[in-house]
């Protein structure tokens, strides 16, 4: 009866459609055990749900044809061997490639045409990141997506603080917040970065709180090789020396200093991960018109360049490395400078890119809940749908950004954590494509019902409505009244109040008391042997 000021100029037929709907609904809350009290108590109640990783029963989208894509591999070569990339201050990788063939002269490498690609079939085309909940593991590659949260804004925002620089405690959040948000599969890495600890001592923190706060899996850090050596070490109190040696146990983000650097620092860390059989993403960090070529076709040759040395340079550090084909592109706004996201542009070049990291046989990391609004607004709305769907449309593997992404990466959002996380859900049901067994085709209830009939109380409905339609958590579906009656609550409020609805239920996984406490004294022990350093 709530839904009849609502109906306008709705048919005839049609209101009376509305009111069985209604009559259903309100028949089946009389029938529900407790009465409302019970259902609301049911509704917030946490409950603790996982979902496993996303395994794709659809086809990519596929952008470029045969002939375009051979003519962007061939421009890929000639940037490697005519053009070169640079290996700054690492005399150790310029010695490994003049040993394999390549041109040395000063710290540019120029490779010869086909041995990039050479070097790369080495790499394998998927592999497990195990997480201390074995369920929790997840498989990267293949037709498989990984979703995983924001990385590396020094901002937090929520409606409480505003904008702010984060904190450690902010860092927490977002961990827990991701441990409880069914459709993220993974904790990711730099969540936030806790502007309250030392430069030189936070990966430390972070780390713990991935280890301790969570069971999914987790990054490592890259801001120096001591501090992936340090990751490494904490991974081996977790899952013990002997299984990370033979186990892949992180992923971690190595950006290229795009056009064509592979600088000292990212290149240490990736040394340090390979040898240690732990995963890197391969990713040029790239502002399209800034760091290469305006055009879609140049930005996929040099992204494919970069990629190509990254990738055969870890497999020169270890032969069998795990590594992922990441790329990160966006267009610039010719006007201010700034970067924008979910752009037709940036769409285009994640769908070449991940043609071209499957005829590598290489997992392939892009996408994520990517915006340049300011707030949650119908801006950042529009610019996430577009680059979440791009993604999953796109073959993805690996999903960093997936939620929590606001201002172009310089915030973590608490409420946008929680709207894309929601979201992520929608993905997941896309990807199952769709079914059509003889249960799913319906035939009998549609033969029972006939012509002019409804469906809310056929068996067919009783028995599939529970999984038949994906739900959100926080979209507000009521009557214009009722929510007129709660306040006139927008989305960002309702995912505020999500968010707090959590963490007030949160409760940490199990973690046996003597690797917590050797964990603890290792990142004591590390803190006290150095200087704080904030730069």
């Amino acid at each position: 009866m709530l839904l009849l000021p609502t109906l306008g100029n709705i048919t005839h037929g049609c209101k009376q459609n509305i009111f069985l709907i209604g009559f259903f609904i309100l028949n089946r809350a009389r029938k529900g055990s407790g009465g409302r009290a019970a259902r609301r108590e049911a509704r917030t109640t946490q409950q603790l749900e996982f979902s496993k990783y996303i395994e794709r029963k659809i086809p990519n989208f596929e952008i470029l044809n045969e002939e375009a894509l051979e003519v962007i591999e061939n421009s890929a070569e000639e940037v490697l061997s005519e053009i070169g990339v640079k290996f700054p201050d690492n005399k150790f990788a310029l010695k490994l490639w003049k040993e394999a063939g390549a041109d040395i002269k000063g710290d540019l490498v120029k490779i010869p045409k086909g041995l990039a690609r050479k070097l790369c079939s080495t790499a394998p085309s998927t592999f497990t990141q195990h997480a201390r909940s074995k369920i929790k593991n997840v498989e990267i590659g293949g037709k498989n997506l990984v979703c995983a949260p924001v990385y590396g804004p020094p901002f937090i925002r929520d409606l409480e603080g505003g904008r702010r620089y984060a904190e450690i405690a902010d860092f927490e959040k977002l961990v827990k917040l991701a441990y409880m948000s069914k459709w993220v599969h993974h904790s990711g890495g730099t969540l936030c970065e806790p502007t309250d600890v030392p430069v030189n001592k936070r990966h430390l923190d972070m780390l713990f709180a991935h280890m301790t706060l969570s069971d999914k899996p987790y990054m490592g850090s890259v801001t120096a090789p001591e501090r992936a050596e340090d990751s490494v070490e904490m991974s081996e109190i977790i899952f013990g020396k002997k299984f990370v040696s033979e186990n892949t146990v992180m992923t971690s983000l190595i950006n290229l200093n795009s056009p064509l650097v592979l600088d000292a620092t990212m290149m240490g860390a990736l040394e340090v991960y390979a040898r240690a059989n732990q995963a890197c993403i391969i990713s040029p960090f790239i502002v399209g018109g800034a760091m290469a070529p305006v055009t879609v076709a140049g930005t996929l040759s040099q992204v494919l360049a970069e990629v190509l040395a990254g990738v055969a340079y870890s497999q020169l550090v270890r032969k069998g490395a795990p590594v992922i084909f990441g790329t990160f592109v966006t267009s610039i706004d010719m006007n201010s400078g700034a970067p924008t996201f979910g752009t037709p542009e940036s769409s285009k070049v994640l769908y070449g890119a991940g043609q071209l990291a499957r005829r590598l046989k290489i997992p392939y990391r892009s996408g994520g809940g990517l915006c340049g609004s300011k707030i949650t607004d119908a801006q950042a709305a529009y610019e996430t749908s577009n680059s979440l769907h791009a993604g999953l449309m796109g073959g993805v593997n690996f999903m960093l950004h997936s939620c929590g992404w606001l201002e172009g990466g310089l915030v973590a959002s608490v409420e946008k954590f929680i709207m894309d996380a929601d979201q992520l859900g929608i993905l997941n049901s896309l990807s199952k494509g769709i079914d059509v067994e003889e249960r799913d085709l319906a035939f009998e209830a549609i033969k029972d019902v006939g012509a002019g009939g409804h469906f809310l109380g056929c068996d067919h409905t009783q028995k599939n409505f529970k999984s038949a339609f994906w739900r959100s958590d926080i979209l507000n579906y009521k009557p214009f009244e009722t929510w007129q009656e709660e306040g006139e609550k927008d989305l960002t409020f309702e995912a505020n109040k999500k968010a707090k609805q959590l963490l007030k239920n949160y409760e940490p996984p199990e973690l046996e008391l003597s690797k917590r406490e050797e964990l603890k004294e290792y990142v004591l022990k590390k803190k006290s042997s150095m200087p704080d350093a904030f730069v």
